[in-house]
This record gives C-alpha cells, structure tokens and sequence, in this order.
C-alpha cells in the first residue's frame, strides 16, 4: 500500500493560499508618473515649509493684492492733484503731499500696479526665451551652437544697465511697452546659459539616449524630456528674472528714460528727486516708495530660497545634510 506523502510547502515569496491556486508571486504596486496637480501641491508644499520663503510669499501676495485693489483701497485717485503742495502727514493725508498737490499714499499704492505687472511679464517673457534658447543651445552641435555661443556671449559681456538707458533712450516715448522690451531684451542671456550647462548634464543620460533610439525629433525630446526635469530651475530664473524686472524699471523711471506721467514707484523717486524733497522735508517722497521697491524685490529673493529646495533637498529647512 502506497504511503500517502504531504505536497512539499511552496517556496519563495508566494503565499500557500495563492500557490494552491497557481498564482504568481506578488508584485509591488507600480505607481505611475505623478498627475501635474500633485507635482504642484508637492512642489508648494515644499516652498511653504523654508521659513525665509513663506515671508517672501505673504510679502508678494500683499503686494499683489495692493496692485488688484489700488482703487479700492487708495483714499484718492492716483493722479488727483487738488490738495495743498508738500503738506506734511496728517491725518487726511498720512504720508502727506508731492509738489504737485498729489496724495503720497495713494500714489504708493497705485504704484504697485507698474512694478507687479512688469515684473511679471518681462520676468515671464525674460524666462520664456531663455528657456527656448538655453534647452536647444544645450542640445544642439554644430555651428548653429556656436552662433548662439557669440549672441549669448555678447549680451553678457554689455553691461546691462547702460545697454538699457541707451535702448530706452532712443526708443523713449514707448511707455510701458518699452519698459517690458527692453528689460526683457538684455535679461534673458543669464538664464539661459544656466539653463544650458543643465541641458549638457541631462543631454548623455539613458533615458535621453533611449528617446533618440526610438526615433524622437530633437525638439521633442528637448521639451518632453529635458523640459520636466528642470522644472524647479525655471521657476527660480522666474523669480530672478522678475526680480532683475522691478530694479530696472524703477531704474530706468528714476533717470526720467521710462513714462514719467505714470505712476509707478521709479516715477515717484523722479519727481521727488526733481522737487528736492529732502530739502523741503518731505522725506516720505523718498523712503516710501524705495522702501516698497527693496520690499518687493526681496519677498522674489526669499521665495527663491524655496525654489532652491526643489531641485536640492539639502537645501530644505528641517531636514539633515
């Protein structure tokens, strides 16, 4: 009589229920690329946990906020000029009143619009080209490479701020157009060498080399592939770019090159500088609006400190090195 004889337990990682049946060893769960609006709340997560940052971006957020609701918020028009001439604060007039009859405050409020607004789109635009050009000089050999080498050489060896008046200066009368082009003109060159030196180290890695097997275009891969892994590196030439935007036009307002009949926190350094408002006593003219225009560009400096946590996690407050 033949003994009966237990089945040998299964081996390996499979459990007895599941090698009864005939199943397979379990997997780990794949997971696959993360959805945009996850990179994005991670990547907010991220600037909203550097201290330094999250006051750059409460400063911001005020700022704009001042832009959006000037008129609401502003107790006079920005041009309203029917008050008495470099009265001194009061309680109608809290920073007092410009040669003109103007109201101080209203018009640092009002200011916010120009420098929020050209900081944004010469920053975005500044940004936009240098990523255009700094991705495909990266990518790109040959003499087309070395074209782009002398024009990105060029603008960097001019120095930008008299490469601006002199701009401004012969395109003058352009308002606030001009402004945008020039400091978009002579601010993309920076970036976009930066952006260039991280193509080269992302262009000889696998998975650039497996899209060019698979017969990928050169600007697919530039944008598909390249583009999402310098994500965090944009965002923070952004900020710079936007940064280097509000110092230029209140600059270029200041030396009376920009729109002087706007007003704009430049315009208002000019025409306080004018009017001798230091002599006169009325300080205010001077140290409200420079002290709104180091503040604005500090809040894109700060937030800047959490963009650097993206890209490099040894950078981010908290955690060990």
């Amino acid at each position: 009589m033949t003994a009966l004889v237990n089945p040998p337990e299964p081996t390996g990682s499979t459990p007895p229920h599941q090698a009864a049946r005939g199943a397979g060893p379990v997997l780990p769960k794949q997971h696959g690329p993360a959805s945009p609006l996850r990179v994005l709340t991670r990547g907010a997560s991220t600037i909203w946990s550097n201290k330094k940052a999250r006051i750059g971006v409460v400063l911001l957020l005020a700022f704009v906020a001042l832009a959006i609701f000037a008129p609401l918020i502003a107790p006079y028009g920005a041009g309203e000029n029917g008050f008495g001439r470099n009265q001194s604060p009061s309680g109608s007039h809290w920073f007092g009143t410009t040669a003109a009859g103007e109201d101080v405050l209203s018009q640092v409020i009002f200011g916010a619009r120009i420098s929020v607004l050209v900081g944004f789109i010469a920053g975005f635009l500044s940004t936009l080209i240098a990523v255009v050009v700094g991705l495909s000089w990266g990518y790109i050999r040959g003499p087309l490479a070395d074209v782009i080498n002398f024009i990105v050489n060029l603008v960097l060896v001019i120095p930008g701020l008299p490469l601006m008046i002199v701009i401004a200066a012969y395109l003058q009368n352009g308002g606030m157009t001009m402004i945008i082009f020039v400091v978009v003109l002579t601010g993309w060159a920076y970036g976009a060498r930066v952006l260039r030196s991280q193509t080269q180290s992302i262009r000889g890695r696998d998975f650039i080399t497996a899209a060019q097997f698979a017969g990928d275009g050169a600007a697919r891969i530039v944008f598909h592939e390249i583009l999402p892994n310098m994500t965090s590196l944009i965002t923070g030439s952004f900020f710079g770019a936007a940064t280097s935007a509000v110092l230029a036009e209140s600059g270029l307002s200041f030396l009376g090159i920009g729109d002087t009949t706007t007003v704009s926190w430049g315009s208002m350094l000019f025409w306080a500088s004018n009017s001798n408002a230091l002599l006169t006593g009325q300080w205010v003219l001077l140290f409200a609006p420079g002290l709104c225009i180091a503040l604005i560009a500090t809040s894109l400096t700060l937030i800047n400190f959490g963009v650097d946590g993206l890209s490099n996690p040894r950078l981010r407050e908290g955690t060990g090195r």
